[in-house]
């Protein structure tokens, strides 16, 4: 009777025991996909600060660059595109659009000097520039946090909690577009 006694006992703390490492491990995964969250938030917050300088960019610009419409129409197109995406990843692609568009605006600008020295213009373009700057800075955690993440619930044991409790992958990085790595071209 004794050893029945301890045999349960002994098999109600390893089912404790493993109840308890399974908890630990969804309690982990889970902080780890609020943080995955939240790090997209701050990715997002930087996003609608640059959305919301553009505006102001394109009409200083649209006043010395009037023959440069299809420039302009090609940034307020993609801006558009990144003010209708609802999830990481079709906001991930409008932002890869208005990358492009902002670059060759950006190009424009070079071939009219007087835009250059206009005060309006320059403080625009700084503020872009600072905000270019926390966008490259907030995509860079939330990569790291997604990846983090999704090595996670890859490993062994963690696999095993994030199997059961249904953790997914989240493949929503941002990643560079291969024109990207191509400077463009400046002509005066």
């Amino acid at each position: 009777m004794k050893i029945a006694l301890v045999v349960v006992g002994v098999v109600v703390l390893i089912v404790l025991g493993v109840f308890g490492w399974l908890m630990g491990e969804k309690n982990g995964l889970v902080t780890e996909r609020e943080s995955v969250t939240a790090a997209w938030s701050q990715v997002d917050v930087a996003l609608q600060r640059r959305a919301d300088l553009i505006p102001n960019l394109v009409e200083t610009v649209k006043g010395f660059a009037k023959q440069e419409q299809a420039v302009i129409k090609e940034v307020t197109d993609a801006r558009a595109a990144l003010g209708g995406a609802r999830n990481p990843q079709e906001k991930i692609q409008a932002n890869s659009q208005l990358d492009g568009a902002l670059s060759r605006l950006l190009v424009v600008v070079e071939n009219y000097p007087q835009l250059k020295s206009n005060e309006n213009f320059l403080r625009l373009q700084d503020e872009l520039a600072g905000t270019e700057n926390r966008i490259a800075v907030e995509r860079r955690k939330y990569n790291e946090t997604v990846q983090r993440y999704n090595t996670d619930i890859e490993l062994f044991p963690k696999s095993i909690a994030a199997g059961m409790f249904g953790f997914q992958r989240n493949d929503a990085y941002f990643k560079t577009e291969p024109g990207a790595r191509t400077a463009p071209k400046v002509a005066f």
